[in-house]
């Protein structure tokens, strides 16, 4: 199924289903949190949510996104949450779908679609693209702090005295409950929320000045460090995938 988000962001309810789930966005940024951490998908990637699991969805303004429920045991996707490379021929292959009728018989054109669908779907890889979220209440404050305000620079003795820890604790604690360093975790976060707003259409010094970064170098650094090129050429790419 496809859905259109209005003007205003939107955010899904906690739930679960028994159907394996495929998020795709096609436009716009999403990111889904699923047992305890936040998964991004952007544009020529999709989140893979097995059946049984509990997730929320939330995504920018004017979104556009495909939705793929496949039945257990019907393929070898992944028994975890993942995000997954999406080819042209798979993003097309949904898009069509998304047009016919859910109900179909196996040997019919539409079935014999999901077929060559499901086949490609399970050679695609995996991409890095998640953030850890703890379980620790006072790691949670942390992480939930910096979510609300992802441009807070507060040094990592700052937010050791904000949850009453001393820092070799809560060094430990981040370590054991996200398996990152406090300053791993933060770029990640930053990371993720760049690719976020970048595909909602905000520009490298809008999303620069929205993280806190001193200047548009500094960011583009940990950006081409995290995923191998610069904003620009990242999305450019996506681009010519796409086309």
């Amino acid at each position: 199924m496809r859905v259109d988000v209005s003007d205003h962001k939107s955010e899904g309810p906690a739930h679960r289903h028994s159907e394996g789930q495929l998020v795709l966005a096609l436009k716009g940024g999403v990111t889904c949190e699923v047992a305890n951490s936040i998964w991004m998908v952007p544009p020529t990637c999709a989140v893979w949510v097995p059946g049984g699991m509990t997730h929320s969805i939330r995504a920018t303004a004017n979104a556009r996104i495909c939705f793929l429920f496949v039945k257990a045991g019907t393929t070898q996707l992944p028994t975890e949450c993942c995000t997954l490379s999406i080819t042209p021929l798979i993003r097309e292959l949904i898009q069509h779908l998304a047009d016919l009728a859910q109900e179909f018989e196996i040997d019919s054109p539409a079935g014999r679609l999901v077929g060559v669908l499901l086949e490609q779907l399970v050679q695609m890889p995996v991409e890095k693209l998640h953030l850890p979220m703890p379980d620790d209440k006072r790691i949670r404050r942390i992480a939930e702090m910096l979510s609300d305000d992802p441009a807070d620079r507060s040094t990592f003795p700052t937010w050791a005295s904000r949850v009453a820890m001393n820092e070799r604790s809560l060094s430990r604690l981040m370590l054991k409950e996200t398996g990152l360093s406090f300053g791993r975790w933060r770029r990640q976060l930053h990371l993720l929320v760049a690719l976020r707003e970048l595909s909602a259409g905000a520009t490298v010094q809008e999303v620069s000045g929205a993280l806190g970064y001193e200047s548009v170098t500094a960011f583009i650094t940990m950006f081409k460090k995290a995923l191998g090129k610069p904003p620009a050429r990242y999305f450019a790419d996506m681009q010519q995938s796409r086309a």
